[in-house]
């Protein structure tokens, strides 16, 4: 069977039910504990095997975003050694803790890998701390400074609402704003969580995001954004994910969630409000 020559690839976009922040090295690189996963909806990337990489961006979230050596598609094709010809479909908003660049990294490399037939997944949080748990790919709880992936199993698929107010928030920044460095890590074990309600209650009630607080201080609209999303009806949980201003709320259905999307979307135009299915 002949190589293929031209591929596809998903970039879903990447949410952090929880994270918690638990140490800091002395190189500077953060320790983490994260429970992490994927929506049904992301940003699409095709490869072609050319003599030279180039990026071509396209897609409602394009604008802005780098398509020279600074894009993390070049950067994993470079760390590859396979050179293609990409085009990148942006649905994802950039800065927006929902690990876009990441998602996008993770998938050029299994582009390259159905393109070269190697694989590449050693050393990836080289490219970003979240690059490995976006090369995994499904629920999963990362740690370390991000190469440390355990799969989460028997996780129920979970109706979501993700909106991001259109702020841009650096990681950097809102890490510098966080007081605390040493937080606790999650429970050594994670129940088996069989519905939305179960999930809801875990989070509350054992998890935080570290983050939340220094990127509101940093983008005191993600705190509005928060207030919205808990005042839909149907919400059972609301949170940021990463470092922001991405939120999220978890609801009983995926009916729920859509109404109260359209709902948010009328009121706020210039949001990206977005209903997924999280697994």
């Amino acid at each position: 069977m002949s190589p293929m020559t031209k591929v596809e690839a998903f970039a879903p976009a990447k949410i952090n039910l929880a994270l918690h922040v638990t140490g800091q090295r002395p190189d500077g690189y953060h320790l983490l504990d994260s429970l992490v996963v994927f929506a049904n909806f992301g940003d699409r990337l095709e490869a072609e095997l050319a003599d030279d990489n180039s990026l071509r961006i396209v897609g409602p979230m394009a604008e802005g975003v780098p398509d020279d050596a600074r894009n993390l598609v070049l950067k994993a094709a470079l760390r590859a050694g396979v050179t293609a010809r990409f085009q990148l479909e942006k649905n994802l908003p950039a800065a927006a803790g929902i690990g876009g660049g990441s998602s996008d990294a993770a998938a050029t490399l299994r582009a390259l890998t159905a393109l070269s037939g190697k694989t590449y997944d050693t050393g990836l949080e080289a490219l970003g701390a979240d690059v490995p748990a976006c090369y995994f790919g499904r629920a999963c709880r990362m740690s370390g400074i991000g190469e440390v992936i355990e799969p989460w199993r028997g996780l129920p698929g979970l109706p979501a609402v993700l909106v991001n107010p259109g702020i841009d928030v650096g990681t950097a920044e809102v890490f510098q704003r966080l007081s605390d460095k040493n937080g606790a890590a999650l429970p050594d074990e994670v129940p088996t969580l069989r519905s939305v309600e179960d999930v809801a209650g875990f989070l509350s009630a054992h998890t935080r995001n570290d983050l939340e607080a220094p990127a509101i201080a940093y983008a005191p609209k993600i705190a509005e954004v928060l207030d919205q999303l808990a005042a839909q009806m149907g919400a059972r949980f609301v949170r940021m994910s990463g470092s922001g201003a991405t939120c999220f709320a978890l609801f009983a259905s995926i009916e729920a969630a859509e109404a109260a999307a359209l709902l948010l979307m009328a009121q706020h135009r210039d949001w990206w409000v977005q209903p997924v299915w999280l697994a």
